[in-house]
């Protein structure tokens, strides 16, 4: 098997995997152009047989569409709009992906919210928690069975939820808090922890519920210079007063303030959107994770020991 790092790329992570992803077809959400969704649908786009890309954004769907097309050759790409912060959307595009004719083999959950002020969704949820998790968690159940169909005598399917090392930042989620938000008691970065903790947690307990019938993983990107990071405005103040990026937009080479908030991390290593992609191809296509069934990944291996208690006690 090949081995991998932090600097392991996502070309690199496709070509050891050419075999796994031919023929293979891929849902990916949040595939805005500059993310690592994108660059996922770029990498995977050269091997599988169908990458669905989705946004919640008609324009920038289009364009991500196009530039996909442009960028490879034969590609055959499918765009989904898909706004996960309204059940409603969920639904009517959940419907959408149970009436294609192919089963999906890997759905990765990317979608996230930008840090923002507290905000509600039209279902009276928090914007964050129901974008990074309520939304994909629904989608995820809906389209299961199209997940669970995709099962031979030899594969598999897998579920991957994309979270961050910044579920690190908060102790654990309060349930009661998520049914009824309170803006009093609100903290944008905390809301971001909650629902990447939720990522994770979720992919355990979908494992451990499915049986073996597929595999779910989450995965920490790592630090990577998005869109997510560098195109939101509130993000951006964020990021910028937390001293992660500097006045010129660039990535800071420390980002001591933020990481006073993060006893387990003494520094941050920023990455590539490549090298950030890679750890979510591997669990995607990585064949001896079929041992390792609900694990966590970051850096392009296999991580458990780097997921704080609160999302890794069953």
């Amino acid at each position: 098997m090949p081995i991998f790092t932090i600097a392991t790329t996502s070309e690199e992570v496709a070509a050891a995997f050419a075999e796994e992803i031919k023929g293979k077809n891929v849902l990916i959400t949040g595939t805005s152009i500059g993310g690592i969704g994108y660059k996922a649908a770029e990498t995977i786009a050269r091997y599988a047989a169908l990458v669905i890309i989705t946004g919640h954004n008609v324009e920038r769907l289009k364009l991500s569409e196009e530039a996909l097309k442009k960028e490879v050759s034969g590609a055959n790409i499918r765009p989904l709009l898909l706004d996960l912060s309204s059940f409603d959307a969920v639904r009517k595009a959940a419907d959408e992906v149970n009436a294609y004719p192919e089963n999906i083999d890997i759905l990765i959950n990317n979608a996230a919210s930008s840090i923002c002020p507290f905000t509600l969704t039209t279902d009276g949820f928090e914007q964050q928690m129901a974008t990074d998790h309520l939304g994909p968690f629904l989608f995820t159940a809906l389209i299961l069975p199209k997940i669970q169909a995709a099962r031979t005598s030899t594969y598999t399917p897998r579920v991957v939820n994309v979270s961050s090392g910044a579920h690190l930042w908060c102790s654990g989620i309060d349930l009661a808090e998520v049914e009824k938000p309170q803006e009093s008691t609100y903290n944008g970065t905390q809301a971001y922890a909650k629902a990447k903790s939720a990522n994770i947690l979720a992919a355990r307990e979908l494992t451990r519920r499915a049986g073996g019938q597929l595999h779910a993983f989450s995965v920490c990107p790592g630090a990577t210079p998005t869109n997510f990071v560098f195109q939101n405005s509130d993000a951006r103040s964020y990021f910028l007063d937390s001293g992660v990026i500097s006045e010129n937009g660039k990535p800071s080479a420390n980002a001591s303030s933020l990481l006073k908030e993060i006893p387990q991390t003494s520094s941050l290593s920023w990455k590539t959107i490549s090298q950030g992609t890679a750890t979510m191809l591997v669990a995607a296509f990585d064949p001896s994770l079929n041992d390792k069934p609900g694990c966590h990944l970051a850096n392009a291996v296999v991580a458990n020991e780097s997921v704080a208690p609160h999302s890794s006690d069953m």
